[in-house]
């Protein structure tokens, strides 16, 4: 059975927007360095209603590396002061580049939140149909929410070693392919170059439309994992450089219908630190 599609149209918002249930979330993010930043952006342009949700700040701020999951006491209370609570209906949207949105969606499912969509297109997509959107900040009422946390869906390195050994998951990384093979550097300072031993390489950007910023049809979807190798029918963790573009491979997978997946938290720069694991470079 094929799980409900995390995907609404534009359309559907468009309909839904008013409900007093519906909480629309810009979960839009960058690379560091890369300006303006995503909070300029969402002040300046967002659709009516959004609230920002900043991946850097709702994350574990005692761990060096770049927006780890936090305790499940915080992400309730983070997402609270965002005004949802836990019978709200959460649409998430990013700028329409498909990197931060799924990222936002698989820890509000993490977290125990069934009830979240993401916007097919994003930001590009409603901006393009000429809809309307908003300036300024956005303060909602706070509401509680209370999460728990399923670490079933979240992947640590200690895990990811002992699975060099087994093999038992495959790992799927959503970097670009010269970052993947190791022919390109890391933009994170002091990261080695290449990706974990036995992993696939399925680049995030062949997932969607740049064009309309759409994520592409189930069967190119489909096609795009099986072309890299991978065995659909068998236990799957995405990752990436920091544990946001892995999202969108997660949820190309979830609407493929394979819901089970886990996404490794730290990803390539915990892994690729000086003196960590093995890597290995050159295509998969």
């Amino acid at each position: 059975m094929t799980a409900t599609d995390p995907l609404v149209s534009t359309e559907w918002l468009a309909a839904h927007m008013g409900d007093a249930n519906v909480k629309i979330v810009d979960a839009s993010f960058k690379l560091p360095g890369v300006l303006p930043l995503p909070k300029d952006d969402y002040l300046a342009a967002h659709l009516p209603g959004a609230v920002f949700f900043d991946v850097d700040a709702v994350s574990d701020h005692s761990n060096p590396l770049p927006h780890m999951f936090p305790s499940a006491e915080q992400f309730g209370r983070d997402v609270g002061n965002l005004g949802i609570g836990n019978s709200d209906t959460v649409v998430l949207y990013d700028a329409g580049g498909w990197v931060a949105a799924p990222r936002a969606w698989w820890m509000f499912l993490s977290y125990g939140h069934g009830n979240v969509r993401i916007l097919n297109g994003g930001l590009k997509k409603w901006r393009t149909e000429g809809r309307a959107i908003e300036s300024g900040e956005v303060k909602p009422k706070p509401a509680t929410f209370t999460a728990s946390y399923d670490a079933k869906r979240v992947r640590s390195m200690q895990q990811l070693i002992a699975n060099l050994e087994s093999r038992k998951e495959q790992v799927i990384d959503a970097r670009a392919a010269d970052r993947f093979e190791g022919r390109a550097p890391e933009p994170r300072p002091g990261i080695r170059s290449g990706h974990i031993p036995g992993a696939r390489n399925v680049p995030y950007n062949l997932l969607f439309d740049a064009a309309t910023g759409e994520m592409k049809p189930l069967e190119e979807l489909r096609a795009a994992f099986t072309n890299a190798g991978v065995k659909l029918d068998a236990p799957i963790v995405t990752s990436c450089g920091s544990g946001v573009s892995a999202g969108v491979l997660t949820l190309a997978l979830y609407r493929l219908g394979i819901t089970d997946t886990a996404l490794y938290d730290g990803s390539w720069s915990e892994w690729g630190q000086a003196g960590g694991p093995a890597i290995a470079t050159g295509p998969a």
